[in-house]
C-alpha cells in the first residue's frame, strides 16, 4: 500500500467547505471522486484542515493511500483533467506510511485579504472581503500584535465546548499593503473554528475606533466571544500555507 502526499488549491466559492457533508456538495467528495476515478480504486482523502463555505485555499495537503503504481506526475495530470476548474493539484509525492495530512501537520498560515475601496471590484468579488472604511495599517499592525504566543482563544471561538482545549499558539501576525489590497496573515501551531474570521473581525473593529487597540489583551482574558469583535466574512479567508517540519513553521 502506497502513501501519497498531494497538494492542490481551490476556489471554495461553489463549495460548502471542505469535509464531506450528506446534502451539500463539498471540495472533498469532487476530489475523491476524480481521485478514485483515476487510480481505478475506491479511495478516501485525509484533508489537513476544514474550511467553512466560501473558503478557498491556496496550499491545501491531503494524503491518500492507494495500491495503484501511477507515477506522481500521472497522478497530477490524470486528476487534474477530471477536476473541475476552480480545484487544481499543485504536487504530489510518496510519503511515510505513517504520514497523515492532519495529524502530521506541525502548523498553518492563513491569509484574510480586503479590498479597500469605495468602489466594489467585480474581479474580486468573491475573492477578497470589500471594505469601505479608511484602513490603518499602523493602528491594525500594532493591535495584531497581541495575537502572538501561546494563549486561550476561547473569546475567539464559535460554538466552543465548554471543557475543549482553547490555547493556541500563534507565531506571527502581519498586515500588508498594496494599492487597495490589505494582507492579513496569521501563522499559528493550530486554529479554533471561526478564529481567524474573529480575530480578523476584531481587528476591523479596532480599525473603526470600536475597540480599543490595546484592548485585545483583556478580550482574550475574558474568554467572551461577547467581548471580541464581528466574525468576518468567509470569502476573504484563504488557507495560505501548510507546514510539516518545525524548520518551516519557524522561518521567515
Amino acid at each position: 500500500m502506497r502513501n501519497l502526499k498531494v497538494m492542490m488549491a481551490y476556489r471554495g466559492t461553489a463549495y460548502h467547505g471542505f469535509q464531506i457533508q450528506n446534502n451539500a456538495r463539498t471540495v472533498q467528495e469532487v476530489v475523491e471522486r476524480c481521485v478514485s476515478k483515476v487510480l481505478n480504486e475506491p479511495v478516501t482523502i485525509h484533508g489537513c484542515s476544514r474550511t467553512d463555505t466560501g473558503v478557498h485555499a491556496r496550499q491545501f495537503c491531503f494524503s491518500v493511500q492507494t495500491e495503484s503504481k501511477i507515477a506522481p506526475l500521472g497522478f497530477i495530470r490524470g486528476v487534474n483533467g477530471e477536476l473541475p476548474k476552480d480545484i487544481s493539484i499543485l504536487s504530489c509525492e510518496e510519503a511515510d506510511p505513517e504520514f497523515h495530512a492532519r495529524f502530521s501537520c506541525k502548523g498553518k498560515e492563513y491569509m484574510y485579504r480586503l479590498h479597500c475601496s469605495e468602489c466594489k471590484d467585480p474581479f474580486t468579488t468573491d475573492l477578497a472581503m470589500h471594505y469601505r472604511r479608511t484602513f490603518h495599517p499602523e493602528i491594525v499592525q500594532y493591535a495584531a500584535q497581541s495575537f502572538v504566543g501561546e494563549q486561550d482563544f476561547r473569546a475567539f471561538c464559535t460554538n466552543c465546548a465548554e471543557n475543549a482545549n482553547t490555547i493556541r499558539r500563534i507565531h506571527s501576525f502581519d498586515v500588508e499593503i498594496d494599492g487597495t489590497e490589505v494582507k492579513m496573515l496569521v501563522k499559528g501551531t493550530g486554529f479554533l473554528y471561526n478564529m481567524v474570521r474573529i480575530m480578523v473581525g476584531t481587528l476591523l473593529d479596532v480599525n473603526e475606533g470600536r475597540i480599543q487597540a490595546d484592548g485585545i489583551p483583556d478580550i482574550l482574558a475574558s474568554r467572551d466571544r461577547l467581548r471580541a469583535g464581528r466574525t468576518a466574512l468567509p470569502h476573504g479567508l484563504y488557507l495560505n500555507r501548510v507546514f510539516y517540519t518545525d524548520e518551516e513553521l519557524n522561518s521567515d
